[in-house]
């Protein structure tokens, strides 16, 4: 498995942008397809993006396409989450997580996860 540490979360008013990261250990980070995920309190964790090994093929929730922007660099081991234009209810803790299964954005096929880190939106 490989581990990921998130960082880049924070407090920041509506409309207002944030960089999240993902750092994974390990040398095998670009056989992944890496995703984003989120939970606010009381809702299940949410699919908010992918994308596949090379970055050829990327897939955004409905929610918040347009606005967020995935990315990774390989040579860095990171994956990054762009995030414009917030919205109080992108409030949650984002999760970083690894998959082997392409084309997936179910948490439940997604096998390593990272702690989160928290995203207040205030409006």
């Amino acid at each position: 498995q490989v581990q990921l540490v998130e960082s880049g979360g924070g407090l920041v008013q509506a409309g207002g942008s944030l960089r999240l990261s993902c750092a994974a250990s390990g040398r095998t980070f670009s056989s992944y397809v890496m995703g984003w995920f989120r939970q606010a309190p009381g809702k299940e964790r949410e699919f908010v993006a992918t994308i596949t090994l090379s970055g050829a093929r990327i897939q955004y929730a409905d929610s918040v396409k347009g606005r967020f922007t995935i990315s990774r660099d390989n040579a860095k081991n990171t994956v990054y989450l762009q995030m414009n234009s917030l919205k109080p209810e992108d409030t949650a803790v984002y999760y970083c997580a690894a998959t082997f299964r392409s084309g997936s954005s179910l948490p439940t096929d997604f096998g390593s996860w990272g702690q989160g880190t928290q995203v207040t939106v205030s409006s």
